[in-house]
C-alpha cells in the first residue's frame, strides 16, 4: 500500500531546487537521499559512489537513519542487491524478501529481518557511478513497481546535481589555485613588489593564509611588518573576524597587561568597570603583537599561557576565559640572540615562531624601488598637487642608489615630501632631499649590518639633538628599544 503522502512531482521539484541551490557534493547527496526516503516512506538508505582513485571500488558517501556503527553491517548485508545493480545497471525492487527467490534465502537479509528493498543505479551520461539503496524492516511491500520510475528519476537528477556541485567545487579549487599563483607572483593588496626577495615573502604568506599557525615577522624597522600581518589576516579564513594590532613597547607593563587581557572592576585604581582585553576583542580573529621583544618577563609568561591553553585571565579576576585567536608577532631585534642572552623565554620563542617570515630590507629589493615610488606618488600627488605625475631620470637613479636605512617607511616619507617640494610636473633629484654625506651614512660598503644600524641611529639622534622620543618616532621603534641599543653601544665603547 502506498504512502498517502506519496507525491513524486513535489519530490522531484524539490530535488530540482537542490540542483540550483546546493553547491557542495556532500550536501547534495544528503538532501536527495532524504527526499527519496521520505517520499517513499522508507526507513533507511545510503548512496554509494565510485572512489575517486579507483573505478572498481565504491564507498558510502551519504546515509539516512543509519548510525556510523551500523553502516558497515548494513552495507555488508545489502551487498548482493547492490552488486546486482552495479553489475547490470538495472534497478532492483524486492516487494517481500521472504517470497523473493533471489534474496529470500539470503541468511543476512533474513537475520536482519529486511522486508522490502529498492535499489537503483546512478549514471553520469552512460557511465555507472554508483547506486541509491533504500529498505524497510518493519513492513512488507513498502516498495512497488510504480515507485521505480520515480526512484530512477531521482537517481538521474541526483547525478546531474552531483555533477554540477563537483564542477563548481573544481572551479572553486582552480580559482583558489590561480589566486594563490597571482598572489605569489604579484603580491597582496597594498604590498608592492616583483623582486625575487619579495616573491619569496608572497610565497610563504600564501601558504599560511588558511592555517592558524603562529607567524613571526622579522626584519628591520620600516619593512612593512604590520602590512604583511594585515594581508595574512584579510586574505585568510579569519578575514570576517577582528584584526587587532598592539604595539608592545608603547605601554608600561601594568597597563599593557590590562590592555591585552582586560581587568575586573576594582582591580586597581581607576578600574571603575569590567573591561574586555584585546585578546577577547580579537576572538576568532587575529592579534598582531608588534615588537614582541619588548615584553617583560612576566608578560612573556602570561602570553605563553594564552598560546598553550587558549585561555586568558583578566587582571583581578579568578576565573579564566577561552579565546580562539591567531597570533602574528613581529620584531626588529634578533629574538634568537635574546633567547641566548636569557632576555626572552625560549619556550615562548618557539611557540611564536611556528612560521617565520623575514622581510627583506629595501636595499635588497632595489628592482621594487621605482614601483614603490610610483605607488606613493599616486597616493600623495592629489588635490592641489595632482599635477606632479612622474620622476626625472636623475631622481629615479637617486632613489635606486640610496641605501634606505629606514626602508619602505623612509621611502614613503621621502616621496610625500618631494611631492610638496616639487616645482614642476616631475620630481627631480634635489626634491628628494636625500642625505649625501657618505661619511656618516651607513651606505658604506663592507660594513657589518649592526655597525650600519649604529651609525644611522646615532646620526638620526644627532639630527634630533639627542631627543630620544623624537628619534624613536622617526625611526619607527620604541623608546625602550632605543635605550637598549644606546646602552649596548655605550658599554661596548667603554
Amino acid at each position: 500500500m502506498e504512502s498517502q503522502d506519496y507525491n513524486p512531482f513535489e519530490a522531484l521539484s524539490e530535488i530540482a531546487l537542490t540542483i540550483n541551490t546546493l553547491l557542495d557534493p556532500t550536501e547534495v547527496l544528503a538532501r536527495v537521499l532524504k527526499v527519496a526516503v521520505e517520499t517513499l516512506d522508507a526507513e533507511r538508505g545510503f548512496v554509494l559512489l565510485h572512489r575517486p582513485a579507483d573505478d572498481e571500488l565504491f564507498e558510502v558517501r551519504s546515509q539516512y537513519n543509519i548510525s556510523p556503527e551500523q553502516l558497515g553491517e548494513i552495507v555488508r548485508i545489502s551487498t548482493s542487491v547492490v552488486r546486482e545493480v552495479l553489475d547490470s545497471g538495472q534497478p532492483v525492487l524486492v516487494f517481500e524478501t521472504e517470497s523473493d527467490n533471489r534474496y529470500g534465502s539470503s541468511e543476512s537479509i533474513v537475520v536482519e529481518k529486511i522486508q522490502s528493498i529498492a535499489c537503483v543505479p546512478l549514471r553520469r551520461k552512460k557511465q555507472q557511478i554508483g547506486a541509491i539503496y533504500l529498505d524497510s524492516v518493519t513492513r512488507r511491500g513498502r516498495f512497488t513497481p510504480t515507485h521505480l520510475p520515480f526512484l530512477s528519476a531521482v537517481a538521474n537528477q541526483a547525478a546531474v546535481a552531483l555533477e554540477n556541485a563537483e564542477l563548481y567545487q573544481s572551479l572553486r579549487d582552480e580559482n583558489r589555485r590561480l589566486r594563490s599563483e597571482v598572489q605569489r607572483m604579484h603580491g597582496f593588496e597594498g604590498i608592492i613588489g616583483q623582486s625575487a626577495a619579495i616573491r619569496d615573502v608572497f610565497e610563504t604568506m600564501t601558504r599560511v593564509l588558511d592555517t592558524s599557525a603562529t607567524v613571526m615577522l622579522s626584519g628591520e624597522s620600516g619593512t612593512g611588518k604590520e602590512l604583511v600581518a594585515r594581508a595574512i589576516h584579510y586574505n585568510g579564513e579569519r578575514k570576517d573576524h577582528p584584526f587587532v594590532a598592539v604595539f608592545c613597547g608603547s605601554l608600561p607593563e601594568s597597563l599593557l597587561e590590562s590592555e591585552l587581557f582586560g581587568h575586573r572592576k576594582g582591580a586597581f585604581t581607576g578600574a571603575t568597570s569590567d573591561k574586555k582585553g584585546l585578546f577577547e576583542a580579537a576572538h576568532r580573529g587575529t592579534i598582531f603583537l608588534d615588537e614582541v621583544s619588548e615584553l617583560s618577563p612576566r608578560m612573556q609568561t602570561s602570553l605563553l599561557r594564552v598560546l598553550q591553553e587558549g585561555e586568558i585571565k583578566r587582571v583581578g579576576d579568578e576565573s579564566t576565559r577561552r579565546v580562539d585567536v591567531r597570533v602574528i608577532s613581529a620584531t626588529n631585534r634578533p629574538l634568537k640572540e635574546l633567547v641566548g642572552e636569557k632576555e626572552f623565554r625560549d619556550d615562548l620563542y618557539y611557540r611564536l615562531n611556528t612560521i617565520e617570515i623575514e622581510l627583506p630590507p629595501l636595499r635588497q629589493r632595489r628592482p621594487d624601488i621605482p614601483l614603490l615610488a610610483n605607488h606613493f606618488l599616486d597616493k600623495y600627488a592629489v588635490g592641489s598637487r595632482d599635477y606632479v605625475n612622474g620622476f626625472t631620470p636623475d631622481a629615479l637613479e637617486a632613489l635606486r642608489s640610496y641605501s634606505w636605512p629606514g626602508n619602505v617607511r623612509e621611502l614613503e616619507n621621502t616621496i610625500e615630501r618631494a611631492v610638496v617640494l616639487a616645482r614642476g610636473d616631475s620630481i627631480h633629484a634635489d626634491d628628494l632631499r636625500l642625505p649625501t654625506d657618505d661619511s656618516v651614512l651607513p651606505a658604506e660598503t663592507g660594513l657589518p649590518l649592526k655597525e650600519m644600524e649604529r651609525r644611522y641611529v646615532l646620526q638620526t639622534m644627532e639630527s634630533y639633538e639627542g631627543n630620544v622620543t623624537a628619534t624613536a618616532e622617526a625611526l619607527g621603534v620604541s623608546r625602550r628599544w632605543l635605550h637598549y641599543r644606546l646602552k649596548e653601544w655605550e658599554s661596548r665603547d667603554e
